[in-house]
């Protein structure tokens, strides 16, 4: 069976946020509405930052989601793609539909005119990070450092 995909739009924005939240707990990242949710609701309302791809399959009509961001780099020769998430529910999941997704978002990426695309792993996720070098993602020896410029509603950074 194959995994297809359709853009979100705001109207997703609940059934993506609930995968995402699931996403988070599984791969233990902090989840924080007051940064996730408007963060979500400007990349679905905005394409000039990204995508969100819903991932669909007749067996699994909601298997997943991928978002995608623009970023600039020098080093990247210009404008990029960053692969910011990648989630497939439990029951979407051993049916080579991760390597489809990675397709698809490259796809996407290729088509809107990037030519580089990076993406995140936590440094536990030893799964997800043998995928995607199976799929072509090098590991530039690099750690992604972050640096908080603003404050949340609740006058701490995150």
């Amino acid at each position: 069976m194959s995994l297809r995909h359709r853009m979100a739009t705001p109207a997703d924005f609940p059934r993506i946020l609930a995968m995402l939240r699931a996403f988070y707990i599984e791969d233990r990242i902090a989840y924080d509405a007051a940064l996730v949710d408007p963060g979500l609701r400007t990349l679905l309302a905005e394409p000039a930052h990204g995508a969100v791809l819903l991932l669909e399959s007749d067996e699994v009509p909601v298997a997943g989601y991928v978002s995608l961001g623009w970023c600039f780099s020098v080093e990247q020769g210009g404008r990029f793609v960053l692969l910011d998430e990648l989630y497939l529910a439990p029951v979407a999941r051993g049916r080579g539909w991760g390597r489809q997704a990675l397709a698809l978002a490259r796809d996407w990426a290729r088509a809107q005119g990037a030519s580089v695309m990076r993406i995140e792993v936590n440094h536990h996720n030893a799964r997800a990070r043998s995928l995607y070098v199976s799929a072509g993602y090098r590991d530039d020896g690099r750690d992604i450092l972050t640096l908080p410029l603003a404050a949340t509603p609740r006058g701490l950074h995150p």
